[in-house]
């Protein structure tokens, strides 16, 4: 393999070196004991034993503290005392709770331009950082700032604005139901609706194509709901790197008869067979098969695959007509049927089939399951929310679970599977740039101010208005916003050009250093912390992927004395900013019950708060869908006419999608390796199909340059290592966020405006 390389053009936003590549064979199992060895390698080398230990008897326990990582429900009833979570959970903890800690010694000694050169990797195993630190107009290093002077710099500076609409706030899922409605609260009091969060890039395309066809923006079933299931299908997700603890429930599915359809590019172990870590019978016995019908769609070829399979069940049920669609359910709960029908006969069987890429018998296999069983969950992830035409991909499977009926019933429904813990809970706080009018009428009764009407900006139109010099402070709670977004160049452009950023953070990331004329970074509590406040210990809550809401209390001692709450830090930011006396913001800070007290009047779903969230498993919130409610324009669930996706590969080119390492949760890198896809000790890589290799003439490991194509506009990623994998063909994969640069600013979603990661049109370049 080649020697490293020297860097791009901007070494601060994705250095490239090489770390000496290994690879294997793919994995045919997940999780199992190498799962339990990484566990305890990750709590062993950053933590304390006794912090490990702690921790992990209390993660996602009732009364413990919730996982930082995804948004996988806990089960409602006993939990394991082994380990409730997964190897990422522990990854996730081992990350935040981490012994060292980074301060003013550490800053003075390094350098914004020399941070930029350490990778994703380095830069959060730095430490936790230990106290506010500014980084002032052309300085070169971060240096230590007052809790007081930084909030006074934010105050001032948001106050110099020629209007509150100049100012971006965004939010990562992370943050806590109390922070993020306290969040909004300010923002909105501040005057705009600016409040683009990691949704606007992950499931938005979701909540979009949901909301439009059966009134909710969030999925529809329980856990007891997978368990139920007769047949569920997983489609664009790798649950085994992503959400593991999803496997849990997938076998228990599989245990009560149930049968599971995995629908994606790469061939990935979690989706194929499941070895439960926490269950010494499972691992001696070899596990648990998961998938019994595996369908290798092409990047992007989920609708015509989908229209395929309703095709054969129209076909069976005009032959006998009641036997595979639900006629009551539709003719009781649906509209647009009709139309739906009439649109679905004039696409040609063989062109979808063409379209997907998946072999006809294998279609007819998958449609001959769907036939069979009433009870159907279709789960995906952003696999299918990444696309220019993703909130399509979305409308086509509400119309199949329309079709069967497999909406409002028990074991069935659509389960959009969240990637961060609280993502889902954000929103509902009102983190939202659109927000409803029912949320900003509830904001104006209860504390007596005009909530802004007009909509704000989203996450790629902050990145336009600050590129165009329209919003000129980026403040935000949680996350790296660099890392996150796409369009690397054009979005380091965007921040650069503003007048402050402000970081709420736990841990050093690239957002830090790539930043307005001035910086700070705001260092706060994790999950894993105990909270303090006017020495009472304080809880905060969290929503997972299906609707449950329940407490979370750390309980490591913080790294810090220095550290502030994301609730303090927000009741602060509001006390030194706006000229209002209400609400009481310090003794919000003092006492997050009446912060509760005041969500439980503005948001509907929230009654009792206080008793119900300390209830021990927590409770649900209120999903019409179940009862058959669709808040639709028609009260009635939404058949949807979709047109066939159609992206235009020249001879050279490919469609590139970015994905997860296996030590990887969304932009944080706990390591170098993807265990379950045999790649070791290395990021920058092109993961592509052999045959496609032979016939492009690159060797295996070869060493390339990407470059991506959209509305004629051309971007590169330089230095890539080509590694054979049993990807379909025309089809590349590619990690994130070493690719995002590739991701053109413009190639969006209609309607959810989502970055489409997954759909990347791209020549790879043999270097000269």
């Amino acid at each position: 393999m080649a020697e490293n390389i020297p860097g791009n053009k901007d070494e601060s936003l994705t250095p490239e070196r090489f770390s000496k590549l290994r690879q294997t064979a793919m994995k045919a199992k997940a999780a199992g004991i190498p799962s339990v060895l990484s566990s305890l390698e990750q709590m062993l080398k950053y933590m304390s034993p006794a912090d490990a230990l702690k921790a992990s008897l209390s993660l996602n326990q009732k009364g413990g503290f919730d996982c930082p990582g995804c948004a996988w429900p806990d089960p409602d009833d006993e939990r394991s005392i082994i380990g409730e979570y997964c190897e990422n959970g522990i990854k996730a903890i081992a990350e935040e709770a981490q012994q060292k800690t980074i301060g003013a010694a550490f800053f003075k000694q390094h350098s914004i331009s020399e941070m930029g050169t350490w990778s994703d990797f380095e830069l959060g195993k730095k430490g936790r950082l230990a106290e506010p630190l500014l980084l002032k107009e052309n300085a070169t290093h971060y240096e230590p700032v007052s809790w007081e002077d930084a909030f006074q710099l934010i105050a001032t500076s948001l106050n110099a604005l020629g209007t509150p609409d100049e100012a971006v706030f965004y939010t990562s899922g992370r943050t806590s139901n109390e922070a993020a409605f306290l969040y909004q609260l300010f923002v909105r009091m501040f005057g705009t609706n600016n409040l683009p969060d990691c949704s606007n890039m992950c499931h938005e395309s979701s909540g979009a194509g949901l909301q439009e066809t059966i009134g909710v923006g969030k999925g529809t079933v329980t856990l007891e709901d997978i368990h139920q299931a007769e047949l569920i299908l997983v489609m664009g997700q790798n649950p085994g790197t992503n959400h593991p603890r999803m496997l849990t429930a997938l076998e228990k599915c599989k245990k009560n008869g149930g049968k599971i359809i995995a629908i994606n590019p790469l061939p990935e172990p979690g989706l194929l067979y499941f070895i439960d870590p926490k269950n010494p019978a499972k691992i001696l016995n070899g596990g648990t098969a998961l998938a019994d019908l595996f369908l290798q769609v092409r990047i992007n070829g989920d609708v015509p695959l989908l229209k395929a399979i309703m095709l054969l069940m129209l076909e069976e049920e005009q032959k006998n007509p009641g036997s595979i669609f639900d006629h009551s359910f539709i003719a009781s709960h649906t509209s647009g049927y009709d139309a739906f029908i009439r649109q679905l006969q004039t696409q040609p069987f063989d062109a979808c089939v063409e379209a997907c890429g998946v072999p006809e018998p294998k279609i007819r296999d998958a449609a001959t399951m769907i036939m069979k069983h009433n009870k159907v969950i279709i789960c995906w992830a952003m696999g299918l929310t990444q696309h220019m035409n993703a909130v399509d991909n979305i409308k086509e499977i509400v119309n199949l679970l329309l079709l069967k009926g497999s909406i409002g019933k028990p074991g069935a429904g659509a389960c959009p599977v969240r990637g961060h813990s609280n993502v889902q809970g954000d929103r509902t706080m009102g983190i939202w740039e659109m927000p409803p009018q029912s949320l900003l009428n509830g904001l104006e009764k209860v504390f007596h101010f005009s909530p802004p009407q007009h909509h704000g900006y989203d996450t790629v139109n902050a990145i336009k208005a600050m590129h165009a010099g329209a919003a000129k402070v980026f403040f935000a709670m949680g996350g790296n916003f660099l890392s996150a977004t796409p369009d690397t160049l054009f979005t380091a452009a965007a921040l650069r050009k503003t007048l402050l950023t402000v970081h709420v953070s736990t841990k050093l990331n690239r957002s830090h250093l790539v930043h307005g004329k001035m910086a700070l970074i705001l260092p706060c509590l994790g999950r894993t912390d105990k909270d303090f406040q006017d020495g009472r210990e304080q809880f905060v809550s969290c929503e997972n992927s299906m609707g449950v809401v329940q407490l979370s209390k750390g309980v490591l001692q913080p790294p810090s004395n220095n550290l502030l709450s994301e609730v303090a830090i927000v009741c602060r930011l509001a006390k030194y900013t706006l000229h209002s006396n209400h609400p009481d913001w310090m003794q919000l800070e003092k006492n997050y019950d009446l912060i509760r007290d005041y969500i439980e009047q503005v948001i509907p779903g929230f009654e009792n708060y206080n008793q119900r969230v300390r209830q021990p498993a927590g409770f649900y919130l209120p999903n019409a869908v179940k009862e058959k409610v669709f808040n639709t324009t028609s009260l009635k669930a939404q058949f949807s006419v979709l047109p066939m996706p159609s992206i235009q590969l020249h001879g050279d080119e490919y469609l590139m999608m970015t994905v997860r390492s296996h030590d990887q949760f969304n932009t944080t890198v706990y390591g170098l390796n993807d265990r379950y896809r045999g790649i070791f000790n290395e990021r920058r890589i092109v993961m592509m199909n052999e045959e496609d290799m032979s016939a492009a003439g690159l060797a295996r490991h070869e060493v390339v340059d990407l470059k991506s194509y959209h509305a004629g506009e051309e971007r590169t990623a330089e230095n890539f290592i080509v590694v054979p994998m049993p990807i379909a063909r025309r089809c590349i994969a590619t990690y994130f966020p070493e690719t995002n640069c590739l991701v053109n600013i413009n190639a969006v979603a209609h309607t959810s405006n989502t970055p489409a990661s997954k759909s990347v049109v791209v020549k790879v370049i043999r270097k000269a």
